[in-house]
């Protein structure tokens, strides 16, 4: 597989602020991932782990979400379904899954319906160990504001709790293995 890195530069201009952000963001979701990885003994494939952690925002771009310097024309929600389409194109299915199945704790059919998501109406809740390792590492770090710090457990939480019983019971189960 090409580095992700390679990847990411074919869609990012390195040093501009955007790039920036996408591979702080990436390499703390990739190192939360790991981390949890090695502290619960959990066997999964670390290479695929890390490199799809590196890729699950390649979508960003696409969105309009200024203050993450992204430009593009389409709602951010849509960064997973965008990004999937690109990993796809690149010849990564399975971390195209990531993309997509990343967002929240995962988007059911019925949460899509629910809240007229501008998404497909398929199942995009995560599905292997690795794809949900990968969304939990996610929740805990954000884009925007301070990047490079951890959220707390509680700050977490609360952001599910927003979302609803479904999307919080979903991240504890997500919690359950891997916190």
């Amino acid at each position: 597989m090409t580095e992700p890195l390679d990847i990411i530069k074919k869609y990012y201009k390195p040093g501009t602020p955007l790039y920036k952000t996408l591979v702080i963001h990436s390499v703390k979701v990739r190192d939360k991932a790991l981390e949890c990885i090695d502290r619960r003994g959990i066997e999964v494939n670390r290479d695929f782990v890390a490199s799809a952690a590196m890729l699950h925002d390649i979508g960003i771009f696409r969105c309009d979400a200024p203050d993450i310097f992204c430009t593009g024309d389409l709602p951010y929600i849509c960064h997973g379904i965008e990004g999937r389409k690109i990993l796809e194109a690149e010849h990564l299915p399975r971390h195209a899954l990531v993309c997509e199945r990343h967002t929240g704790s995962g988007l059911t059919v019925e949460d899509i319906i629910r809240q007229n998501l501008p998404l497909p109406h398929r199942d995009m809740t995560p599905q292997t160990l690795e794809e949900k390792l990968i969304c939990y590492a996610d929740k805990f770090y954000s884009k925007s504001g301070d990047i490079r710090t951890e959220k707390s457990f509680d700050r977490v939480l609360r952001s599910m709790e927003r979302h609803g019983a479904d999307t919080l019971a979903r991240f504890l189960t997500l919690h359950s293995l891997f916190g």
